[in-house]
């Protein structure tokens, strides 16, 4: 890190990950005292912003486009890496270490392979990097191929919501249960009831509350611009998700939840619809329907963690989601979900007790700038 009179800057990377970016810094270039980290991250995506813009800096005034991600070599002999993550207020001040994000971490292993965190070797066409999140303690396998050395940006493999093609990348998060309280079912209970509507709150890959739409009195298909001009849907949602994190165990009481965890996502049956792009997906293509918020925001696609978490959930019997999963599966190896700009399938591998042992998806990730970022 070099400070000018004004300004300061240090080397940066934007990446896209899956239906999100970043920001990556490596942890070398940020100052040792993490206390000093949220204000450089503040500054560098241009919050708090009360437009809503971050127009003075890299955010794109989205959740998803409001994020930071910092790598650097791991202790740990089962990784190669740590990646810590820190979801971004537009709005507020806030900066937010409590979850990971599923797809950004999509993007870790190209961002250690393509600057020399990982060793690949002469002739390597693909790749392994295991990945410890520091947010959650959990680990992720991300496989991948390389060319001369470097992630492959070029391939043939699309994921709804994202613009063209590009290198396949598997994630196979490892032992997703219990991210942050250290169970399954936090509360105990695989239904708890938040002003007077049914949810099922479950810890797998980030802590999550599911809802049925239909509770809400709202239809399942609903785009996220309708739900972002219904503020009284938005309100309630936010109460249940406030409630939901005191009887989960991450707050003390409400006000204090923190903005990133639990998320909430409503859930429906399959049913033909509208995507944002105008296209339609059909009923038969999906298992279920997910309109999923994070931090406050309906999300355009569905975050990763939630899907892994909706795939556990879709296990357990009695459950928000069970109840509403296609009986015949789209893909009997796991669970097919429909989101705004289109469908995702999360395999799941359970142990004889329905224990949740691997979730497996698909992304692509692509390195878009290398440079110096500065803030004041």
């Amino acid at each position: 890190m070099v400070k000018y009179t004004q300004q300061s800057y240090c080397p940066q990377h934007e990446y896209r990950g899956g239906t999100s970016r970043a920001i990556i810094f490596s942890a070398s270039s940020l100052p040792s005292n993490h206390s000093l980290w949220p204000p450089i991250f503040l500054s560098v995506l241009g919050s708090p912003d009360p437009h809503g813009r971050q127009l003075d800096g890299l955010g794109g005034g989205i959740s998803s486009l409001s994020k930071i991600c910092i790598v650097g070599p791991s202790p740990h002999p089962a990784a190669d890496v740590d990646y810590t993550f820190a979801a971004i207020g537009i709005r507020d001040s806030e900066v937010d270490f409590s979850s990971n994000c599923g797809n950004m971490t999509s993007a870790i292993g190209p961002y250690a392979v393509d600057n020399g965190m990982v060793d690949v070797g002469d002739g390597e066409r693909d790749v392994t990097v295991r990945i410890r999140n520091t947010n959650t303690g959990k680990f992720i396998h991300a496989r991948f191929a390389v060319v001369d050395g470097e992630a492959a940006a070029g391939g043939g493999f699309e994921i709804d919501g994202v613009a063209g093609k590009g290198g396949k990348v598997q994630l196979s998060f490892i032992d997703p249960a219990g991210s942050k309280t250290g169970k399954l079912l936090p509360t105990g209970k695989v239904v708890d009831v938040f002003d007077g509507v049914r949810a099922t709150c479950i810890d797998a890959g980030n802590p999550c509350v599911f809802v049925q739409a239909e509770d809400m009195d709202i239809e399942g298909t609903i785009l996220p611009d309708q739900i972002d001009a219904c503020l009284p849907l938005l309100s309630k949602l936010d109460s249940i998700r406030r409630k939901a994190a005191v009887a989960m165990g991450l707050s003390k009481d409400e006000a204090s939840a923190p903005g990133s965890i639990p998320k909430i996502a409503m859930v429906s049956r399959p049913k033909t619809h509208a995507l944002l792009s105008g296209d339609k997906i059909e009923q038969e293509k999906v298992d279920l329907v997910v309109r999923a918020l994070s931090v406050g925001q309906p999300h355009k696609a569905v975050p990763i963690t939630v899907a892994m978490a909706i795939a556990a959930a879709a296990n357990l019997k009695g459950s928000t989601v069970q109840g509403k999963v296609s009986s015949e599966r789209v893909d009997p190896d796991g669970i097919t979900l429909g989101h705004p700009s289109g469908k995702i399938m999360v395999g799941a591998k359970f142990d004889e007790k329905g224990h949740l042992l691997q979730a497996n998806v698909f992304r692509t990730a692509r390195r878009l700038m290398d440079g110096l970022v500065y803030w004041k």
